[in-house]
């Protein structure tokens, strides 16, 4: 059996080959099946020669301090290949001082076990002989590993706990060994051992603890890793002062440092540094930031001016590739004339002619977005014309009276500014003098009260609304309610009627006809009062096709007098209609009770179903 190891994945199968050992070095044999070093054991060395490093020294790293390398670790390169499968393994006799172990039989199935838990490091024991005691159980375990808990109980079985989960799988290993204490042939001094994972608490918690150690550092190196590659933060800006104020005010005049400038007094004003005190210094800053207007569009100018001269000779390349073109599109023209056209080869003639499309196609393109930029410079020359576009009109800002014109608004903005904070400096003395009445907040007030009124109105109009909808709702279900008592108490008289009536036959032996009569009553009586109930709830007609549906059965009921059966004027309508059905058909005339009626014909297993037209029978009764 092949028991992975937890910490340095040590496979069983990969050195379980037959050695031939001798009886006092039983054990280490059973070790080096398992790839591990035994305990306080002198005897052959575990791995062979082949496996491990040429002129390895154990002892190296007690001299310089480098971790020993052990050459079953996987991934070294070291551990061969696994041996075949169909190698037997050779499980060998186990001498201890107190007790010997006997292997299993090598035919039978290797011992089940269960699944894993998770940070494993406690191993199940039973089939123990009843007169095993710790000393001998630590005595065959601690070869294993440093054991440091051993839990046994009365009944032949135990707990043992070791130091480390991949001494785990070296006890799983001497599961199917049959233990005999001493020589003794006792049934109490023997017994097949069977060692099995165990789930522990404590375990668990050292995994958990474990797990939860890897994951808090696995955070702390993505946060070192975030820190590393986060972007530097944006400089401090420092608070208002006077000072800072009068030194920000000259960088706002300073072109360079303007756009530094202008962040710092829009910090300034977000956090609310203005006050009465610095209002003045504040309005002078802001009209430093609004001169740079005047910058901005002038530079944008010199920019679209830029762009103009780069467009201009942009078009001029362009008119200089497309005169190209149309010269080498010239040439492939003259060539394919019979003069030259006719000394060419085959091969020649299908490369010239590709080629010759080619450059038509480029010639083509080119000649397209030619024509697109000169559309679009029509355009804008079509609205320099008009004069409505204001950002032509900048352009003039180099004349003198541009200039003065800019000057004087620019006066004007300031004094309205300053008429402004005027303003506000004698609303807030108003206010603080207590003239000022009614305030803002009470205003907001009265807004809000209107609105919610007509929110209360709108409300009870909408609720008005739903109760009469309600009551129209009520009333019509209680329409419907009488009709269905009034239908079923018909329906009880009539069935009554039905039965008395055939009684009456049957006893004074009337004849078939007389039991066609009362047929014919009876269903001309449900269809008076079908009738009645589907005035008030037949729906119109809902297609163009259910009107010609109706004029077709009309005129096919009236040239038969004696009516027909559904089946009759089914079959009649599947030869105009083949997707039509008869239930289909005969919802329709059930709509309909005033254009046909249905009638009982025959009695017994001859009653059948007729329906007859009866439009005109209504318009002679009107």
């Amino acid at each position: 059996m092949a028991a992975a190891d937890g910490l340095g994945s040590i496979a069983i199968d990969t050195t379980q080959l037959n050695m031939s050992v001798t009886d006092p070095t039983a054990w280490a044999t059973a070790m080096n099946n398992l790839g591990m070093v035994p305990v306080g054991l002198a005897g052959q060395q575990l791995v062979t020669d082949s496996i491990c490093v040429p002129g390895f020294d154990p002892s190296l790293s007690m001299m310089t301090g480098i971790t020993p390398i052990n050459p079953m670790i996987p991934g070294m390169g070291l551990v061969p290949p696994p041996p075949p499968t169909d190698v037997p393994v050779v499980k060998e006799i186990i001498h201890c001082k107190s007790c010997t172990l006997f292997p299993p039989n090598p035919n039978l199935p290797p011992p089940s076990t269960r699944e894993r838990p998770p940070g494993c490091k406690t191993v199940f024991v039973g089939g123990l002989p009843e007169n095993a005691t710790e000393e001998i159980i630590q005595e065959v375990f601690e070869q294993c590993g440093d054991i440091t808990a051993i839990r046994k109980s009365k009944k032949n079985f135990c707990h043992i706990r070791f130091a480390e989960e991949f001494m785990v799988d070296k006890a799983i290993y001497l599961s199917g060994y049959r233990m005999r204490l001493g020589s003794s042939t006792d049934k109490k001094d023997s017994g097949r051992l069977h060692v099995d994972f165990a789930q522990a608490r404590d375990d668990f918690y050292e995994w958990e603890c474990k797990q939860r150690m890897l994951a808090r550092e696995e955070r702390h190196r993505r946060k070192m890793e975030e820190d590393r590659l986060r972007p530097p933060s944006p400089p401090a800006i420092m608070h208002y002062s006077e000072h800072e104020a009068a030194l920000l005010a000259e960088k706002l005049k300073d072109d360079s440092k303007f756009s530094e400038a202008i962040t710092v007094l829009l910090t300034w004003i977000e956090r609310g540094e203005v006050n009465r005190r610095s209002a003045n210094q504040f309005y002078s800053m802001v009209q430093s930031a609004n001169s740079h207007v005047r910058r901005l569009m002038n530079e944008k100018a010199a920019h679209e001016q830029e762009m103009e001269q780069a467009k201009e000779s942009f078009k001029n390349a362009l008119t200089g590739i497309l005169t190209q073109f149309e010269q080498i599109v010239a040439v492939f023209n003259a060539s394919t004339r019979q003069k030259a056209w006719d000394h060419f080869s085959k091969a020649q003639r299908k490369n010239i002619d590709i080629w010759r499309k080619h450059s038509e196609e480029l010639r083509n393109a080119h000649s397209e977005q030619l024509m697109g930029i000169r559309r679009e410079e029509e355009m804008e020359m079509s609205d320099d014309d008009s004069g409505d576009n204001p950002s032509k009109k900048l352009r003039v800002d180099d004349s003198a009276l541009a200039a003065q014109a800019y000057a004087l608004k620019e006066e004007n903005d300031s004094l309205r500014w300053q008429l402004d904070a005027y303003r506000n400096e004698v609303e807030l003395l108003k206010q603080e003098k207590g003239q000022l009445f009614r305030t803002e907040e009470s205003l907001t007030k009265d807004q809000q009260l209107q609105f919610l009124q007509q929110t209360m109105q709108g409300m009870q109009q909408q609720l008005l609304s739903i109760q009469e909808e309600l009551n129209n709702k009520k009333s019509e279900l209680e329409q419907a309610k009488e009709e269905q008592t009034h239908t079923q108490a018909m329906l009880k008289v009539l069935q009554e009627q039905l039965k008395s009536a055939k009684e009456l036959a049957e006893i004074n032996g009337h004849d078939e006809s007389q039991a066609n009569e009362i047929n014919v009553l009876t269903v001309a009586l449900v269809n008076q009062d079908r009738e009645k109930n589907s005035e008030k709830r037949s729906p119109g007609l809902k297609s163009e096709k259910e009107a010609l549906l109706i004029g077709i059965i009309s005129t096919f009921l009236h040239v038969h007098p004696f009516g027909a059966n559904i089946e009759y004027l089914w079959s009649y309508m599947q030869q105009l209609d083949s997707r039509i059905s008869a239930n289909e058909i005969e919802m329709l005339l059930m709509r309909l009770p005033r254009m046909f009626k249905q009638e009982f014909t025959g009695v017994g297993a001859t009653l059948e179903k007729r329906w007859k037209f009866c439009a005109f029978e209504g318009i002679k009764t009107i």
